[in-house]
């Protein structure tokens, strides 16, 4: 498509204010370690709140969760959970205050908080180093195929796909590696508020050009209902073939299962606290234990409400306007063209240039958040701990340079060669997810667990996810005939289980056939920390030495919280979509429930906030 000169101006002026921004803030940003990958711990909740949501708000899932709402309608809602979405719930309750209380700066040397300094702890820190880079360069090239998608239907210049991620990326690489944390951040809050307008506006726009009976002529019955039974009963045979032959092919036709499926592994996923990605080094830089929980809260709010306006218009504008175009391309629709595409013909000169500019920025956010979590984890927890212990803050952050490029080449050569934007998100939810839970959440719960039991369970986990993958064990004839027959999604009705399963006995094998950690490192965790969960010998021991000493009595409350929370998140997820669709009556009950569940987390989660503070900031007191 060939954009207005007005459109373009306002992209490439939005692309030099960013590399600006970032130069602005380098010079505080390479004073430390701290300041350059936390940003000194000072930035406000809301501030990290809002950069954490606009690091979310990226190009590929935006293209993926429009691919989805087209073919699944509302109950596109719940497929996210693969990832899962209610994980910030889980963060909220309790996780981000635990992880922020042990005052490190990188997932790997909260290990060191977690196991010592022994041998089973140092392969945890090694397991944990390799999995953080694994982990960012596929969120890496996640964002390269969506941006590179993108911008290939809209800038004019007529390169490919990968030649126009490797442009943009090289832009936004510059403002990011100079800048560190600070510039990440202040860069991310302009880019969202360009992307809430911009997000808003769509929306708008579909609710005046798409009558509720118009939308109702063109999708499947069932397609605006929210709620689903066992079976998904959306018929779009006559509508649009390409549509029921997606369906067939992501085998979600069982949703009821799947949905139930999801949502235990989502649980599992939830309780085992972020992963080492730019999440959880937002939460590492808050001020405080309770202002990273209130972030986290935070998060769903600014996150949800303009994403799913802008995905739902466009969803709409795609499915009343572009549906002969749609039935011209066949069976064999790339449905992650539905958001360029619907922009394109539906979004008004300027606007589109402003709309282009947030999408851009979406994609910048997720991409300077996702190489902004890389070098710590090279500079903090390798050369750091095992070169060079007493190097200069300067040295340091050089050295932070050169990880954060070295990202950036080794994610743009896989990119390069990887063929959608789906096939990342199914190795990334499937493979690395799954070898990373087990681990993870035991860490937290069960005091005899112990570095070796980490090292086995992720080391069993990560190798057993990748071989167990469909696309791996498709590559065998008789397998793949076997595996086309089976009617239910296999990454997380079959796949998962086994691997969480696999990962398990890991981490069971390694912890129970050597030592406990050491008593004093498991005393000063729990006391810092203050977990609850199977703790009990610890508990003992620390009581013996400090009488005064509460323990965690809050599991139950933070269940509570949790159930409550996540009705709060999808209620802010289904309101948007309503308006747009203009379901008001449905909207108002939805606004209703979102109203109830506020209430009461106000006072069972937020006004418990202050209590625990005040309890751990006595018992580091008293440790001390």
């Amino acid at each position: 498509m060939h954009l207005h000169v007005i459109d373009i101006v306002i992209i490439v002026t939005y692309l030099l204010s960013t590399v600006l921004i970032g130069y602005w803030v380098s010079k505080r940003a390479s004073q430390s370690m701290q300041n350059y990958f936390l940003g000194g711990n000072k930035m406000p909740w809301y501030v990290l709140g809002i950069s954490n949501a606009s690091g979310m708000f990226d190009i590929s899932g935006t293209m993926l969760l429009v691919s989805w709402m087209f073919v699944y309608g509302l109950k596109s809602v719940w497929i996210p959970w693969l990832w899962p979405t209610f994980n910030q719930i889980f963060l909220m309750v309790y996780l981000s205050a635990w992880l922020r209380r042990s005052k490190v700066m990188t997932g790997a040397e909260w290990i060191k908080t977690r196991f010592g300094t022994g041998r089973g702890a140092q392969l945890s820190h090694l397991i944990v180093v390799i999995y953080a880079f694994v982990s960012i360069i596929g969120f890496f090239t996640y964002g390269f195929k969506g941006i590179g998608k993108f911008a290939a239907t809209f800038l004019p210049w007529h390169l490919s796909p990968n030649v126009y991620a490797l442009i943009l990326i090289g832009i936004t690489a510059i403002y990011v590696i100079k800048g560190g944390m600070i510039s990440v951040v202040i860069t991310e809050v302009v880019q969202f508020f360009i992307l809430a307008i911009a997000s808003f506006a769509v929306g708008i726009i579909a609710m005046m050009k798409v009558a509720p009976d118009t939308l109702r002529k063109v999708v499947p019955a069932g397609w605006d209902n929210l709620f689903f039974g066992w079976h998904l009963n959306l018929d779009w045979s006559v509508l649009l073939p390409a549509a029921a032959a997606k369906i067939a092919e992501d085998k979600y036709e069982l949703f009821g299962f799947f949905v139930m499926m999801l949502l235990f592994k989502g649980i599992l996923i939830s309780a085992a606290g972020p992963a080492p990605n730019y999440d959880m080094q937002r939460i590492l830089s808050s001020k405080t234990p309770r202002e990273a929980s209130m972030m986290s809260a935070w998060v769903n709010i600014v996150l949800t409400f303009p994403r799913y306006f802008l995905i739902i218009g466009l969803t709409v504008l795609a499915a009343a306007f572009y549906g002969d175009a749609l039935r011209g391309m066949g069976t064999h629709m790339d449905f992650e063209r539905v958001l360029p595409m619907a922009l394109g013909r539906f979004v008004p000169v300027g606007l589109l240039g402003f709309l282009i500019a947030g999408l851009l920025a979406a994609f910048m956010s997720n991409f300077a958040a996702t190489v902004n979590a890389a070098p710590p984890y090279f500079v903090n927890d390798i050369y750091k701990r095992f070169i060079n212990p007493h190097a200069s803050p300067k040295t340091y952050v050089r050295l932070s340079y050169l990880a954060s490029l070295a990202v950036v080449v080794i994610g743009v050569l896989i990119g390069w060669n990887v063929p959608s934007v789906n096939v990342v998100v199914l190795w990334i939810v499937s493979g690395l997810w799954g070898g990373y839970i087990a681990s993870n959440a035991l860490k937290w719960y069960w005091w005899r667990f112990n570095g070796y039991g980490y090292f086995w369970g992720m080391v069993t986990g990560i190798a057993s996810s990748v071989l167990l993958m469909p696309d791996v064990m498709g590559q065998i004839p008789a397998v793949k005939s076997l595996l086309d027959k089976v009617p239910f999604n296999l990454e997380v009705t079959v796949t998962f289980p086994l691997v969480f399963i696999l990962s398990l006995t890991g981490c069971l094998l390694g912890t129970l056939l050597t030592k406990p950690e050491d008593e004093a490192v498991l005393k000063d965790f729990y006391r810092r920390v203050r977990p609850w969960g199977f703790w009990g010998p610890v508990l003992k021991k620390v009581l013996a030495e400090d009488p005064g000493f509460k323990r965690n009595k809050d599991f139950l409350r933070d269940m509570f919280n949790i159930a409550v929370g996540i009705v709060w998140q999808i209620a802010l997820v289904a309101l948007p979509l309503y308006i747009v669709i203009q379901e008001f009556q449905r909207a108002a009950i939805t606004l209703a429930i979102i109203l109830g569940t506020s209430a009461i987390l106000k006072f069972t989660w937020y006004g418990h906030l202050a209590v625990r503070e005040v309890e751990t900031d006595k018992a580091a007191a008293n440790d001390k």
